[in-house]
């Protein structure tokens, strides 16, 4: 295009501007407006009704992922039959596209349309009459089409030609804008979906659950934790296996000014000692063999929120070193490089060792247990707890119910007592396992607790075995001898009891997988995890139909 064409094009197009310009600013308020354009498109057809004989305005988006076309807006909504196709082939696509692409706002009759990339796509119901179609383009590339209907007998002119090229970029931009308010919705609908995923297979109902027994055996610790929280000092969790350590820690992150940062689990015991100055340090690409690329750390990745540190009593004695300058002076330095790197992060340290014996022994740093042990919280053991037991049941009754796809059921007294009078040398973590299997070996009738305390429990010593007064029957110490197929002939394995209940779940429904009445909801499992768990356990759903009867 020459200088003169060029100059000439820019000043038609700044005439159409003052030509059109209430019209104009009255579309950019409205694009403004409402970012869903079908909103947006009854005002902006009002506004063309007074300006041209419209009868209908169809705006259509291009989906170039897809290669389809699709109705965003219509007015009114029988207006959208002007489209005949949806999806085109690659090739029709691109030439349609193309099209589009260059802008140009024409009146087309199925005469004209013919042999063009648009012609698939529209056919006008009104008796031929010429369709005034406009080109869309917002500013990042969404694409779109918008076609106005004449009222029966009337024409479109040169006229409403500029008026709809005045119009071109306001309406991009309501296009585009509707298209991101869709693709925040698709993105939110898929972020529900896996957050109900999660939760399912967490066996929850929400991702933050109460604390249970925060205001009885664990008020102590709460309250210690209350009062650690807001400062940054150093805290040491003390407690035996199975106490809930890293939920503390997490309760004392939530309650700090780090809560929108990161809180970064890292279990020391877990880590090979050659790898633990790469893991909680970084290292830089070539610093050593398999250094492909450079390594944030743990220190780095948890910079501005929490780390926390389970059995710390691991870390061997020259990482010990290199940690304690990390907490004195605040800065990393990564494997391979000179560079030192501030960080800003809370610790927070746990074990279940008995740290200050390891002292003595020469096993841990004096001057590390010192600077670790600022603020100590020691975390009671379930045994101390008893009256935290009934909580903790149906806690865990729910989360297994959930998991495993059965009825949830309550505990009897009995359970409960039998559970109060036992140790628990593996504390919550073991009562939870005691639950899930008790949960299995009920099929949803009831718990099996006695059976699920008999199963598996490595008991070598006096303080594992149940606490009874003299005045109290004995009660059969769980795993006091090893345990024989024969003392519960009853048992069965974990599949066969969930072949088992499935079966009867597809005997009671008639084969039906989906639905209000189908096997996926009476057992409450997503179908799509139904039928990959009857694939593995070899279950013929087919043989439960039970074929129609032609009359």
């Amino acid at each position: 295009m020459t200088e003169e064409e060029t100059s000439e094009s820019m000043d038609q197009e700044n005439c159409s501007v003052e030509k059109f310009q209430k019209i104009l600013l009255d579309v950019w308020r409205e694009a403004c407006r409402h970012i869903v354009i079908g909103e947006s498109a009854v005002t902006f057809f009002g506004m063309f009704r007074a300006q041209m004989p419209a009868s209908g305005v169809v705006i259509h988006w291009l989906d170039g992922e897809h290669q389809r076309v699709s109705v965003a807006a219509a007015v009114p909504e029988s207006a959208a039959e002007i489209t005949t196709v949806t999806e085109l082939s690659e090739r029709h696509f691109r030439q349609l596209i193309s099209w589009v692409r260059r802008g140009e706002v024409s009146r087309m009759d199925s005469r004209l349309r013919k042999g063009l990339p648009i012609a698939p796509l529209l056919a006008s119901p009104t008796n031929d009459a010429p369709l005034l179609i406009v080109p869309l383009a917002g500013p990042n590339g969404t694409l779109g089409l918008l076609t106005l209907i004449p009222d029966e007998g009337a024409r479109f002119t040169e006229r409403h030609e500029d008026l709809l090229r005045a119009l071109q970029e306001p309406l991009g931009v309501a296009l585009e804008n509707d298209r991101r308010v869709h693709e925040l919705a698709v993105l939110r609908e898929a972020a529900e979906a896996d957050r109900r995923t999660l939760l399912t297979r967490l066996g929850r109902q929400e991702m933050v659950d109460t604390l249970i027994g925060a205001d009885t055996g664990l008020k102590t610790v709460m309250d210690r934790v209350r009062q650690c929280s807001r400062s940054t000092v150093p805290v040491l969790i003390l407690g035996e296996t199975g106490t809930g350590k890293e939920v503390i820690a997490r309760e004392i992150h939530q309650g700090s000014g780090r809560s929108n940062g990161p809180f970064i689990r890292v279990n020391c015991g877990a880590i090979p000692p050659e790898l633990i100055d790469s893991q909680l340090f970084g290292h830089e690409k070539g610093s050593f063999t398999g250094a492909v690329e450079a390594r944030q750390g743990w220190f780095e990745r948890a910079d501005g929120g929490t780390l926390f540190l389970d059995e710390i009593g691991e870390l061997p004695q020259d990482a010990q070193v290199r940690f304690l300058r990390v907490l004195q002076d605040g800065f990393v330095e990564r494997v391979g490089s000179h560079k030192v790197i501030q960080v800003d992060v809370r610790v927070v340290a746990a074990t279940h060792r008995n740290l200050a014996e390891m002292v003595t022994g020469g096993q841990f740093r004096e001057d590390l247990w010192y600077r670790i042990a600022v603020f100590p919280i020691l975390i009671p053991p379930l045994r101390d707890r008893p009256d935290d037991i009934p909580a903790l049941v149906d806690h865990f009754v729910r989360k297994a119910a959930t998991r495993f796809g059965v009825a949830v059921v309550q505990a009897t007294e009995s359970d409960i007592r039998l559970m109060q009078t036992y140790d628990w040398p593996g504390n919550i973590r073991e009562l939870g396992a005691v639950i899930d299997r008790a949960v299995i070996l009920g099929e949803g009738h009831g718990l099996e607790v006695e059976a699920a305390m008999g199963i598996g429990q490595p008991m070598t010593s006096e303080r594992r075995s149940p606490r009874r007064s003299e005045h109290e029957h004995p009660v059969p110490a769980a795993g006091a001898r090893e345990f024989q197929r024969e003392d519960l002939p009853h048992l069965q394995s974990l599949e066969d009891a969930m072949r088992r209940q499935i079966e009867t779940a597809l005997e009671a429904t008639r084969g039906r997988i989906e639905g209000n009445n189908g096997t996926a909801a009476l057992l409450r499992i997503n179908p799509h995890t139904l039928r990959a768990r009857m694939r593995k356990l070899g279950i013929d759903w087919a043989r439960f139909r039970i074929p129609r009867i032609e009359r």
